[in-house]
């Protein structure tokens, strides 16, 4: 077992500006035992750690290991190691979170308003909206629409309905629903990247890499 440590400072000392939090975290990262330092969330990186602790916290974790006496070398090598792979599997997640925001630079679409909606009531994410459209290709041809041939056919028919925002329909669509008002109307010019992709729509008519045009009228939203 190692010799104990001594205390390097007073409690006037510990609570002094002029002593750093990173000078007491690595006090205890270099002295305390494993389990001690992951009960108290010292693990890991000296500048993330103090970033996230308070001075008073590390104070008390300070004070603690002097009564507690769990120093390193004083629990089990089993222990030790479980504590590693314990704090190991903890840390992942938080690595990769911060990995996750990517930069995707613009949106993948354009929108011109058409018609002007009522300004007042937007869609949230997971809003019911409906929607009447057309769907076309940069030289015109119609690949799809729900709007029917005449006045009288579209007050028995039904327009699109569906969940905004959560991947029900291309994320062209998702993305410039949610900056449309009730009531208007709007023509969206989509990239590839935000409709069918390299793929296309075969069953549609819609080829690889296609640009699709669409003139969307955002008629209610539940």
């Amino acid at each position: 077992m190692a010799a104990e440590p001594m205390r390097e400072w007073s409690d006037e000392q510990l609570k002094s500006d002029d002593l750093p939090k990173k000078d007491i975290i690595k006090f205890l990262q270099d002295n305390a035992a494993h389990s001690f330092l992951s009960e108290h969330k010292l693990m890991g990186n000296i500048k993330n750690v103090a970033k996230t602790a308070k001075k008073e916290q590390l104070i008390a974790a300070y004070n603690e290991l002097f009564e507690s006496k769990r120093f390193k070398g004083t629990e089990p090598v089993e222990e030790v190691t479980k504590q590693v792979k314990d704090v190991k599997i903890e840390e992942k997640p938080k690595q990769e979170a911060k990995v996750d925001p990517v930069d995707e630079g613009p949106p993948k679409y354009t929108k011109s308003v058409l018609k002007k909606g009522d300004k007042t009531n937007f869609p949230k994410k997971g809003d019911t909206v409906s929607c009447w459209y057309t769907g076309t290709l940069e030289d015109g041809t119609v690949f799809d629409s729900n709007i029917p041939a005449t006045a009288r056919k579209k007050k028995q028919a039904k327009p699109l309905s569906f969940k905004v925002g959560m991947g029900k329909v291309i994320r062209g669509w998702d993305e410039a629903l949610l900056t449309m008002s009730k009531g208007e109307t709007a023509r969206l010019e989509i990239e590839p990247e935000w409709a069918y992709g390299k793929k296309g729509q075969p069953d549609s008519k819609i080829p690889p890499n296609a640009k699709l045009i669409f003139e969307v009228e955002l008629v209610s939203i539940d």
